[in-house]
This record gives structure tokens, sequence and C-alpha cells, in this order.
């Protein structure tokens, strides 16, 4: 079974929890920042050690803008 590679130029994947991405590349914290407002909670407070998949969906959050925009600020 081939795998799609349209994730592979992806620094950041949905798997990787919210302290991963923010202790590799902390230019991203003021990204999950923005998206607290959102979510309703703070995400680096209630989220994380949540892969980026989970937190999505428990806070109704869209994976694929989420991961584009800490994508771009890594870039």
């Amino acid at each position: 079974m081939k795998h799609s590679n349209s994730m592979d130029n992806r620094l950041i994947t949905p798997e990787m929890t919210i302290l991963e991405i923010v202790d590799k590349y902390p230019q991203t914290e003021s990204i999950i920042r923005k998206y607290d407002q959102q979510a309703g909670v703070c995400l680096c407070c209630q989220a994380l050690f949540e892969s980026l998949r989970d937190t999505a969906i428990k806070f109704g959050l869209n994976i694929e803008k989420l991961l584009d925009d800490l994508n771009q600020v890594i870039r």
C-alpha cells in the first residue's frame, strides 16, 4: 500500500504534541496562542501533552489550517 506524500514537506505533523512543537520551534507559541480564543481555553495549559490532531478534535479546530499556520511560521 502506497502512502500519500502530501504531508512530507511539513516539519510539524498532526502526531506531534504541543509541547514538542513549542520546544522545538519556540516561534510557534504565538500561533498556538492565536487559537486559544477559538478553543475557549489556553491550549498550552489544557493540551500541552496531547497530539495536535487530538487537540484539534477535542476543541473543534481546523487541523489543516492549524498545521499550515504552524509550518508557515517556521519556514
